[in-house]
């Protein structure tokens, strides 16, 4: 009876072991499965947020171009603004230009006087009326000769005027704005003492 009582303790021992070591092994399982659950969370999470930077990134990449595109759209439309009648205004210089040589003209006679009032009153309108449009003459008489302004026909030798100075003006020359609409066509001084005498320009 004894001997009973004791198989059956030692059978109840194995069973209670044999529980636990279950028991233990379902543990160690479902912990590993929660740490791989993990870490397949940590990289999807980590994907998910390398995608976000590049959206953000192109995002902003998006806006600065948009930015750039609309400032010019701007400038590209104050342009068509500021310069939308820039061929018609630059047709009516050559009036400008006749009626300025035939004041010169008129003014070598003294009979015409009438004549030359006419005239500078019609050419003061149109002067008015370029000013009125955003054209103004280019300063060249006395000035430095500058390419950008200034186109040099012929050299000048002069006494009283530094090298490369503008000394005669044949045609004005007019900005529209800050744009050149044509360039002044000028004499410039050459070193030398007999002032008056011409030479074809070269280099200038």
């Amino acid at each position: 009876m004894k001997k009973e009582k004791e198989n059956t303790s030692n059978t109840n021992s194995l069973d209670e072991s044999s529980q636990k070591s279950v028991e233990g092994g379902t543990e160690a399982g479902t912990e590993a499965q929660t740490a791989a659950q993990l870490d397949e969370l940590q990289k999807t999470l980590a994907a998910k947020t390398d995608e976000a930077k590049g959206f953000q990134e192109k995002y902003l990449r998006l806006a600065a171009e948009f930015e750039n595109y609309k400032r010019l759209s701007l400038r590209e439309q104050r342009e068509s603004s500021l310069f939308a009648n820039e061929r018609i205004l630059k047709d009516l210089l050559p009036i400008i230009d006749n009626l300025e040589r035939a004041v010169r003209a008129a003014k070598e006679n003294p009979a015409g006087n009438a004549l030359i009032q006419g005239i500078e009153l019609t050419l003061k309108q149109f002067s008015e009326m370029l000013t009125k449009f955003g054209v103004t003459p280019v300063p060249s008489i006395g000035e430095p000769f500058d390419p950008a302004y200034h186109q040099a026909v012929t050299k000048l030798e002069s006494a009283t005027s530094p090298e490369n100075t503008v000394v005669e003006e044949y045609q004005k020359g007019y900005r529209l704005h800050e744009r050149i609409l044509r360039a002044a066509m000028v004499a410039v001084a050459a070193p030398g003492s007999g002032g008056g005498t011409a030479e074809a320009a070269e280099g200038a």
